[in-house]
């Protein structure tokens, strides 16, 4: 009987001190892992500014007063968005006509679509010139004196005072043909200065712009072909 009391004391002991053990190995582990997040949060992590080198060389760390630049623009680069601005603004003029001249569905939803990127990439272009120190008025006129295929001063594409004042007299039908044979010609113009834009040397070498200006030729032929089919169903439908 003694012998099974010893013996179970010596296993209560081998037990409790093996739970002292683990509580203090736990108790370290914990003040480890409060100790690592301490120094984390005491020693945060500088931010780096790193130049990378040529094809073969290293990179270099800058300095921490380094500060970004935008890259070199050209004197078309400037030009072109300053004509956009008010190439774009006849395109809004033109739908905003639409409202109250026809009541066909098809119309009024290319209008609204037209209206709204349109207005979106002026704000756009505003913005990129002012980013740049550059002015956003008054430039239009030097830039009329840029553009091989402009009529009566204007940039390409552009409806002159007779077919707007065309366009605001006419109704129904007649505006909805006026509107996109007047429309077609308007994007055609836009082609032709992101087209001279980009055959212009040096010229659009900002990423910005360049990704613009893409953006402008596709969206404008892909617009340019849902009207002309518009006139065609126009078309066959005065001939029955």
């Amino acid at each position: 009987m003694q012998a099974r009391s010893t013996l179970k004391s010596g296993y209560l002991g081998l037990n409790v001190a093996s739970g002292l053990n683990m509580l203090a190995a736990a108790s370290i582990l914990v003040s480890m892992v409060s100790l690592c997040g301490y120094a984390q949060k005491a020693t945060p992590a500088k931010p780096v500014v790193v130049q990378p080198g040529a094809p073969g060389k290293p990179t270099k760390v800058l300095p921490k007063t380094t500060k970004a630049k935008l890259p070199p623009i050209a004197a078309a680069d400037v030009e072109f968005m300053q004509g956009m601005i008010v190439h774009h603004a006849q395109a809004v003029e033109m739908t905003a006509l639409i409202e109250s001249h026809t009541e066909n569905k098809d119309v009024r939803s290319l209008g609204a679509r037209i209206s709204h990127s349109q207005a979106d990439e002026i704000r756009f272009m505003k913005r990129w010139l002012i980013a740049r120190g550059q002015p956003i008025e008054g430039a239009s006129h030097d830039m009329h004196k840029h553009h091989a295929n402009m009529s009566h001063g204007m940039m390409p594409g552009m409806l002159n005072a007779e077919q707007m004042e065309a366009l605001r007299k006419a109704k129904g039908d007649e505006f909805d043909r006026l509107f996109l044979i007047g429309m077609i010609q308007h994007h055609g113009g836009a082609l032709t200065m992101v087209k001279e834009l980009h055959d212009t040397a040096g010229a659009a070498q900002d990423a910005e712009l360049f990704n613009f200006a893409t953006d402008v030729d596709s969206g404008q032929r892909a617009e340019i072909r849902v009207m002309e089919k518009m006139l065609e169903g126009k078309s066959s439908k005065e001939k029955q």
